[in-house]
């Protein structure tokens, strides 16, 4: 497969509370905050929020950016990429953005459904034979499983977030380290659509009674490719009958998708990406590799300790390969970068003057498609779309954010989100959980919002 490896060497950026500079044609271009509806005053109160999460250990460093009305009004760094070397944060550093690959995932799909290339009806089968007929895992009677019944799935029921961030060799929300759980296989009364896979519906690898199994028949290896691995995930069982259930699919349902693109598209996944999106948005240190000469940008990944420390951890397994390009969370890249894909979506599908999806497309993607399935587990006035989180009634929810804003996270601590009432795009990274970091964020970008 080839590679993303040609990145071009991109300008720092000025002051943020500054005259518009000149940039690029193909960036967001600055301007002050006032010329776009925030206060130059407020917006120090972002970098506040950084700051206390750094000075409270939570977090090493962080980068935030926000535009408005198609202008960057806020763009800092805050804090150390690497402890060890005190090398201060950089705003074009390079973080491992986890499942903020999702949206970009659903984004390829969604050409290629406005393309008719794809149906979110189609039934994976018709790309991947080996999908048509699943079995599901249901607990055999008398059984530890059969007696917590849904009680047994977790993935942080409530928080609406992404879940933590996968740790130690293996631990992609597979399911192993604890004992087997008992249960039968029966027949899955449909077949897994498109649209399953984008709306954490498919019971694909969810973390539930079947996942263990699932993960010990279809064995993730990083010098896997799309075109190899994919089908082996048919040989598990689905943690539950499809469409019953939102149940989040950490890596092997947006894999699945990422081979459907190169299925349809006739290109492999990354360089569909590189030449149907990055490129064109100018996103030049986005990719499924980091090229050896971006590596000193590349933010050092951390775990806090119980002492209040942070200990080094070198890039996990799941994201530590050269040929299987996940779609589920491969991608690394930086605040300026993700802000242009986050910008195409608040511009209705375009950017640049080059048009990616229609309007209505956009509004597809941020509708809720799964009722209650994502609120009733303690979410409420949330909802999940294609690819993506839909804030319902922030009200209800608790968000800061507008009714229809949508967006995601990444296990290790990124977070974006897209306001197109306020026609505004906020991009915070960090590679280390911090609780409450991405409301607080959230807040603290909407305060400065003045007219």
């Amino acid at each position: 497969m080839s590679h993303m490896t040609v990145f071009s060497k991109r300008r720092a950026f000025g002051a943020i509370v500054a005259a518009a500079v000149p940039l690029s044609i193909a960036l967001v271009p600055m301007a002050k905050p006032e010329d776009v509806g925030m206060s130059s005053e407020r917006m120090p109160r972002i970098t506040q929020v950084m700051q206390n999460y750094i000075d409270a250990h939570q977090v090493t460093g962080a980068v935030s950016i926000v535009a408005r009305r198609g202008k960057v009004a806020y763009f800092e760094a805050a804090g150390l990429m690497d402890l060890e070397h005190k090398t201060p944060m950089r705003k074009d550093a390079i973080f491992r953005m986890a499942s903020m690959s999702k949206p970009v995932t659903g984004v390829a799909i969604m050409m290629l459904v406005e393309e008719g290339k794809v149906r979110l009806t189609d039934p994976v089968s018709r790309f991947i034979p080996e999908f048509k007929n699943l079995k599901v895992a249901v607990p055999k009677a008398g059984s530890p499983e059969a007696a917590r019944g849904r009680a047994a799935r977790t993935y942080q029921q409530g928080s609406g977030t992404e879940p933590s961030a996968p740790r130690a060799a293996g631990a992609t929300g597979r399911g192993r380290g604890a004992p087997p759980p008992e249960f039968d296989e029966v027949p899955a009364i449909r077949e897994i659509t498109v649209r399953d896979l984008l709306t954490h519906t498919s019971g694909l690898e969810s973390s539930g009674l079947g996942n263990r199994e699932a993960s010990r028949r279809a064995p993730r290896r990083g010098t896997d490719n799309l075109a190899g691995y994919v089908p082996t995930l048919a040989r598990g069982p689905l943690d539950f009958q499809p469409g019953t259930q939102w149940s989040y699919s950490l890596l092997s349902g947006m894999e699945t998708l990422g081979r459907i693109v190169e299925i349809a598209s006739g290109q492999t996944f990354d360089v569909f990406l590189k030449q149907r999106l990055f490129d064109p948005l100018g996103m030049k240190d986005t990719g499924f590799v980091v090229p050896d000469d971006k590596l000193p940008r590349l933010v050092t990944l951390y775990q806090r300790t119980e002492g209040g420390g942070f200990a080094k951890e070198e890039t996990p397994d799941w994201l530590n390969t050269k040929t299987l390009f996940s779609g589920g969370g491969g991608l690394y890249s930086t605040a300026e970068d993700y802000l242009q894909f986050a910008e195409m979506l608040v511009n209705n599908g375009e950017l640049n003057g080059k048009r990616f999806l229609s309007p209505r497309t956009i509004d597809l993607m941020a509708t809720n498609h799964v009722g209650d399935l994502y609120s009733a587990g303690g979410r409420k006035g949330m909802g999940w779309g294609l690819s993506v989180e839909v804030v319902m009634d922030p009200i209800v929810a608790n968000r800061r954010t507008s009714a229809g804003s949508f967006g995601w996270d990444g296990a290790f601590g990124t977070h974006f989100w897209v306001d197109r009432k306020e026609k505004l795009a906020a991009v915070m990274l960090i590679n280390e959980t911090a609780g409450q970091m991405t409301r607080d964020f959230e807040n603290a970008v909407m305060q400065a919002v003045i007219d």
